[in-house]
């Protein structure tokens, strides 16, 4: 238990930024722990030199200024910082253990010196540790400028001849933590007030968030009468090369009473496992790793003076859940590539769900390209199967050549006439995979592909490209090239659909080491596309939200959030979204029908609207009415959504859906006091509905309708009325039973 005399021989490391400042505890004979965090008023910007090596006394990032703070969070039993195992090495866990944390190999690594950066951009720092049992450590953290979210990664490095086969590595390991000075009594549980937030997910149920007590999550089993911590944790994992095929590598911790509360995130597109828990003294903490060699079949042997990089993870600090909602949406933000600048959110129309479904051909399409052009698409993405001549797409696919039979006077007849009316022409692509009876998978070696033990893993008729092979590098960069000359795609769709297990063997101390570094290498190729062509627009689909982690999403325009064809289920996964992605990446289906009536038709358009407009459907089969209420939907998003949503922070007024909720609601927090509110009704019995806005309680507010902005009576739709109601801050809505609708309105202060 790291207390009492503890604090008496630690020296004392403060590092942050304007907004957050960190405070180490350092002794020659304990690890390395965070002892304090703390949000700030003032401004407290380092004006030392770039690269300044300093000592641990050092008052790092903080420049001086207003001491004052809002609040400072303390550990009142710290934890090591980096916990992380290997074989033969230390003693494994101190105690026996199925968590990340308590680790041996962790207990012993010892300060030796940090070093600070400041940039106009972010605030960087590297404490570096080492061990005697031979190996070394650089913990880094950044803090992007204006951000109370930090990002952390750990380099390990092998320091004698024997070998070090590393098995884990969590970084940013942290107590929950108490506010400092806080009054009143003190629950002898510390875990007593504290709730996770964590979301399940599965393809075609995304975005399926909970929250729990922790005590419901880990029980009270009278530890302390065996003088031992509890063996167990809650903790979650994903598998294989689906980031989020069942789980969100993301949580939040949160105490309203304390006024705490983290939000933390694993920035990684494969394997990863996050855990919360209970240790000594009932005291609540979280620990955050990428792949493991008990969960994921992941080892990697480092020879002496080699090293190895962990998977970022981001954690945020705020005094409650809409504060660290606003930082990582904040953090997204500033943290996105670069080079893929979102700016503008566009319109985007394909043709595969509820429509072609990967049978695309010419006389097919031509009718949907004059129909999309009319209702205002800006990209129009040709799907699945427009390179198959077999009539079987799916496991033809690899090539990437056009089908001579779907389209007898070429592709770029289709290509040609989607420029033409002044739309980019999109194509659906697979780059991680090759079909099975694809002409590529016997032209390309093996060693181009996942092996297992020699021989190519096949999963669902696909074998599974390894973008660690310059091969397979030079063979995609071929394929994008060439299709942008030749047919001038703007846009790829990135699809990924199989689930091929732990990951590869060639040339990898472990399948899990192989799949990491594919992993890593196929976000590099990512990066060289964006390099290479610069105006390209590329959407990040695995099977659905499959893959919807910051490591991949920070690299990608807009993310495809399902493969959810009702369109009645489809509002939770809308509402939820913008807890995983930024609100303008977030490409949820519309699935207009020309079967449906106004009000569905409606609710199917709604369903896209708060995030990146992604339409699919038989456009040139609606009525008159339907396409000018297509039109109508499309001019409100570009009018009122489009230029606000790239500022726009979510909340949610009804508290986050469940799956089957009956009402549920989006806000989008504009700034200026204006804010966006989508609500959906599905069938509700209750012809009233209170939506809570208490940001604008007191407030005279006008409430303006986005879509439908017409008379809904005159259509024949059910009309909604809504009153501000400026004393209670809510507003209260009046709508149709028994049937599902949908309104989006602007709420303003006058």
């Amino acid at each position: 238990m790291l207390k009492g005399r503890y604090w008496a021989i630690m020296s004392s490391l403060k590092w942050g930024n304007s907004e957050l400042e960190l405070e180490f505890g350092i002794a020659s004979t304990r690890p390395v722990v965070i002892r304090s965090v703390t949000m700030l008023s003032a401004a407290r910007h380092s004006t030392s030199a770039i690269g300044e090596t300093i000592d641990a006394n050092t008052n790092l990032g903080a420049g001086g200024g207003n001491e004052s703070t809002e609040t400072k969070v303390v550990f009142e039993r710290p934890m090591p910082v980096v916990e992380l195992m290997a074989a033969q090495r230390g003693s494994g866990h101190t105690k026996c253990s199925r968590r990340l944390i308590e680790t041996s190999l962790g207990a012993s690594l010892r300060y030796t010196g940090a070093v600070k950066k400041h940039t106009d951009d972010a605030d960087m720092l590297t404490i570096s540790m080492d061990s005697e049992l031979g190996l070394a450590v650089n913990l880094s953290f950044e803090l992007p400028a204006g951000c109370t979210m930090m990002r952390v990664t750990a380099e390990v490095t092998n320091t004698i001849d024997a070998p070090l086969v590393l098995e884990s590595l969590a970084v940013c390991c942290l107590p929950f933590g108490v506010r400092a000075h806080s009054g009143g009594e003190k629950s002898t549980d510390l875990l007593d007030g504290w709730a996770l937030t964590e979301c399940a997910a599965d393809w075609l149920g995304e975005g399926r968030w909970a929250t729990n007590p922790m005590r419901r999550l880990c029980p009270a089993l009278g530890n302390d009468l065996v003088g031992r911590n509890p063996q167990g944790a809650h903790s979650v994992v994903s598998e294989g090369t689906f980031s989020t095929g069942t789980s969100m590598p993301m949580g939040i911790v949160s105490n309203q009473g304390e006024g705490i509360a983290w939000l933390f995130q694993v920035e990684h597109n494969g394997a990863w496992r996050w855990e919360v828990g209970e240790r000594e003294d009932k005291e609540g903490y979280l620990a955050l790793s990428g792949p493991t060699y008990r969960d994921h079949g992941w080892s990697t042997t480092l020879m002496k003076g080699c090293s190895f990089t962990s998977v970022p993870v981001s954690v945020a600090l705020g005094h409650n859940v809409d504060d660290v909602i606003a930082s990582v949406t904040r953090y997204r933000r500033m943290e996105h590539s670069a080079l893929d600048e979102i700016g503008r959110p566009g319109i985007i129309f394909n043709d595969y769900m509820n429509t072609l479904n990967g049978d695309p051909t010419r006389d097919k399409l031509m009718p949907l390209v004059e129909a999309a052009a009319q209702v205002g698409a800006e990209v129009f993405c040709i799907d699945a199967g427009w390179y198959d001549d077999t009539g079987d797409w799916w496991p033809s696919v690899g090539e990437w050549m056009p089908s001579s039979k779907r389209f007898p006077n070429g592709l770029s007849e289709v290509t040609d006439a989607i420029r033409e009316r002044g739309m980019v022409p999109g194509l659906w692509m697979e780059p991680e995979v090759i079909g099975v009876k694809s002409p590529l998978a016997a032209e390309l070696p093996d060693e181009a592909f996942f092996l297992h033990a020699g021989q190519r893993v096949v999963e669902q008729e696909r074998y599974l490209l390894d973008f660690r092979n310059p091969v397979v590098i030079e063979r995609m960069n071929g394929v994008v090239d060439r299709l942008i000359k030749q047919f001038g795609v703007g846009y790829f769709k990135f699809d990924y659909n199989v689930m091929p297990g732990p990951g590869t063997t060639y040339k990898a101390d472990s399948p899990g080491d192989g799949l990491l570094g594919h992993n890593r290498a196929y976000s590099a190729w990512i990066q060289g596309l964006h390099r290479r062509h610069p105006n390209l627009i590329l959407e990040n689909c695995s099977s659905g939200g499959m893959r919807e982690d910051f490591a991949q999403t920070a690299l990608f325009r807009l993310n495809s959030t399902s493969d959810q064809q009702d369109f009645r289920k489809y509002p939770t996964i809308t509402a939820t979204a913008p807890l995983a992605m930024l609100p303008e990446q977030a490409g949820n289906w519309a699935y207009p029908s020309a079967e449906m009536d106004d009000e569905e038709f409606v609710f199917a358009l709604v369903n896209t609207m708060p995030g990146h407009f992604f339409m699919s459907g038989y456009l040139n089969r609606f009525s008159d009415r339907q396409i000018e209420l297509v039109k109508v939907a499309v001019a409100a998003y570009r009018e009122s959504i489009q230029p606000v949503i790239t500022q726009a922070v979510p909340f949610w007024p009804l508290g986050l859906p469940q799956w089957e909720d009956k009402s549920v609601a989006l806000g989008l927090d504009c700034g200026g006091g204006r804010a966006l509110l989508t609500v959906w009704a599905r069938c509700c019995e209750e012809g009233r509905l209170s939506v809570p806005l208490p940001k604008w309680r007191g407030k005279a507010c006008e409430v303006r309708p986005v879509f439908p902005a017409f008379d809904t009576r005159e259509s024949g739709m059910q009309a909604w009325s809504c009153n501000w109601d400026e004393e209670g801050g809510e507003l209260k809505l009046e709508l149709p039973k028994g049937i599902y609708t949908a309104r989006i309105y602007e709420i303003s202060v006058r």
